[in-house]
């Protein structure tokens, strides 16, 4: 493989990754949007048995996960194409928050530490539960939008799209709509 077909083939993943990104956004606002937010503590002890319920809160964990993964993925990659440094995570994230893809670091691992804690605790207060997933509800939207303007800054920083046109509209009206959370 020469350099050019190489680049070819990492601009190509990076379309890709932004395609992914966009699926994420999409599917978890459908799995964030089956629910009635906020949740109440009682609501879900009363449905606990609820499998309708328990798999829509399992699909939101999920995804919120994935969205995350797959939006640092896809940061560090396009960060290598630029030729910036992407040796660690921090400063790929030091990099998007001076660039204003991210809010800020602190934002963004405060999303990574709800996201791991869903991972790894299996919670049977439901009072807990109710937090956990009311915090992931209103974190979704930052996500939201350092995916906006993600996929912005690489369509304006090394013209690169996303690999398919599959998503966009959804994905431009579920940014459009986290951008409205903020007023």
């Amino acid at each position: 493989m020469n350099a050019s077909s190489l680049l070819e083939h990492e601009r190509r993943h990076l379309a890709e990754l932004l395609e992914a990104v966009q699926r994420c956004v999409y599917f978890l606002d459908a799995a964030d949007s089956s629910l009635t937010w906020p949740l109440e503590p009682a609501t879900l002890e009363r449905f606990k048995k609820d499998k309708t319920l328990f798999g829509a809160l399992a699909a939101i964990n999920e995804r919120f996960a994935k969205l995350q993964d797959t939006l640092g993925a896809s940061m560090r990659h396009a960060l290598v194409l630029l030729g910036e440094p992407a040796d660690t995570f921090l400063k790929i994230l030091a990099f998007y928050e001076k660039v204003g893809v991210i809010g800020s670091i602190d934002e963004w691992q405060t999303c990574r530490a709800a996201r791991n804690l869903a991972a790894h605790t299996y919670e049977t207060d439901y009072a807990a539960i109710a937090e956990h997933f009311n915090t992931v509800h209103l974190m979704r939207s930052m996500l939201y939008r350092a995916a906006g303007k993600f996929v912005t800054y690489c369509q304006t920083e090394l013209d690169i799209q996303p690999g398919s046109k599959d998503f966009t509209p959804e994905f431009t009206a579920v940014i459009q709509r986290a951008g409205q959370d903020d007023t």
